[in-house]
């Protein structure tokens, strides 16, 4: 901050610095750097390992997923089959096949938006009763 000692009518007149003071932010910088380059060396891996191979035998693919659908007129289909709620354990199990383990299988469920509540807790229902207790809900993605 300067003062101006001269001038009309003698007065104290002061004039403000109005530049931005950078030295602060490059003293900072320049910490940083040093810092940075001090560490960076001590990151490095120095010491040399022989590492073996992986021998990792590939996964298997997922099974294919079973699907129920629920239309809005009371129809069921498992799978692309029609079926009603008296045989739905019945057409589950075959589209499982005999490989598969019901009690641990997901079952995927898609319903239409209209369907009636009991309708579909119905289906709910005979699932549980038939052992199968994995039940996912397949809903439409509004993000698109």
């Amino acid at each position: 901050m300067g003062a101006k000692l001269g001038g009309s009518g003698g007065k104290y007149q002061e004039e403000q610095n109005s530049e931005i003071n950078v030295t602060p932010f490059v003293d900072v910088m320049l910490v940083l750097l040093i810092i940075f380059m001090v560490a960076a060396p001590m990151a490095a891996v120095s010491v040399k390992v022989a590492l073996p191979p992986a021998v990792a035998k590939a996964s298997p693919n997922p099974p294919k997923p079973i699907y129920i659908s629920l239309q809005s007129n009371g129809r069921i289909f498992v799978q692309d089959s029609q079926t009603d709620l008296a045989t739905l354990g019945d057409e589950l199990r075959s589209a499982l096949g005999a490989k598969r383990n019901p009690t641990k299988e997901r079952i995927f469920i898609r319903a239409d938006k209209d369907v009636l509540y009991g309708d579909f807790m119905g289906v709910m229902n005979m699932l549980q009763d038939n052992g199968f207790y994995s039940v996912a809900l397949v809903g439409e993605d509004k993000r698109r």
